[in-house]
């Protein structure tokens, strides 16, 4: 995708956000942050706990307002004090939101029931309604459990119901803001199989807020929060190339990335940043054969032999 080439469908310039705190003094989360966001893309939103991940979020989706700057989404200024309550709700149709927890978000005693809810909400045609609830099911994989109790279904189908929900209203923009956290492994990649769909098949522009690094090596690009800002914006070979610079605002790189960066900085010669265990296993297949040296300041400098 050439951004150089297209319109922001999401812009943000000079945004600010502090909360208030109980000694009445302002904690800032959010400073001067610009950051631009096209449509189709899938992003990654990396950062630690109380970097402001969440709160531009919920910024994008007016859940909260920032204290100074401009959002722009669809060529709206949704900063603006012209800001009718219409044009609220419009924006808020068009930019839909999954939390981490999906028990918040069903609302009704069926499957099928809680996907339409939003839809009705909106003031949708039954028949309309029927459609779309039958297509959401399909595409989160949920169609033989439509008349299922949500309550009933383990996390990961609780969270693609949820998923559903949102795409029956038909939105440009999904954000997950860490919906997949609560999940074990198997419902995890359920949901990420079903947001990568969303993006490759239905063309939904995508922002995954995660704390796991092979999570967000299936996006596009990603964005690392830190120190009140944008610290790290690229692809997410760029991004995890950069090992230290995360290491040093307290995150992690995925594990197979870790394991040639050690490997690198040990003196292993011939060996190119890696995201996935494919890749990785092509580097280091042609060593097996080989003694690897190994300099570690606990085990001392020595030699593991491979065979």
């Amino acid at each position: 995708m050439n951004n150089e080439q297209k319109t922001p469908y999401i812009s943000l310039r000079d945004v600010c956000f502090s909360y208030d705190t109980e000694s009445g003094e302002k904690n800032e989360v959010l400073k001067n942050v610009s950051l631009d966001i096209y449509k189709g893309e899938f992003i990654a939103v990396l950062g630690r706990n109380g970097s402001g991940k969440s709160t531009l979020a919920k910024l994008l989706n007016m859940i909260l307002v920032p204290d100074s700057g401009t959002i722009t989404i669809g060529g709206h200024d949704i900063t603006s004090p012209d800001m009718t309550e219409d044009d609220v709700y419009e924006v808020r149709r068009h930019i839909g939101m999954v939390f981490q927890n999906p028990d918040n978000q069903l609302v009704a005693t069926v499957v099928e029931e809680d996907i339409a809810f939003g839809c009705e909400n909106l003031g949708v045609e039954p028949s309309e309604i029927r459609r779309r609830v039958d297509e959401a099911l399909e595409t989160v994989n949920m169609t033989a459990f439509a008349r299922h109790s949500p309550h009933q279904l383990s996390g990961g189908q609780k969270q693609r119901v949820a998923i559903a929900g949102i795409i029956a209203m038909l939105p440009d923009t999904i954000i997950f803001d860490e919906s997949t956290a609560m999940l074990d492994p198997q419902g995890r990649d359920e949901v990420m199989q079903t947001i990568a769909r969303l993006n490759r098949d239905m063309g939904i522009t995508v922002m995954h807020i995660t704390h796991n690094m092979n999570e967000a090596i299936m996006a596009d690009r990603v964005i690392v929060i830190a120190d009140c800002g944008v610290y790290l914006d690229g692809t997410p070979r760029e991004v995890f190339s950069s090992v230290e610079r995360l290491q040093s605002v307290g995150l992690d790189v995925p594990q197979v990335t870790d394991l040639i960066y050690r490997l690198k900085k040990n003196g292993v010669k011939g060996l190119d940043d890696a995201l996935d265990p494919d890749e990785a296993a092509a580097q280091l297949l042609p060593l097996l054969a080989k003694t690897i040296p190994v300099k570690d300041a606990a085990l001392g400098a020595r030699k593991i032999p491979v065979s």
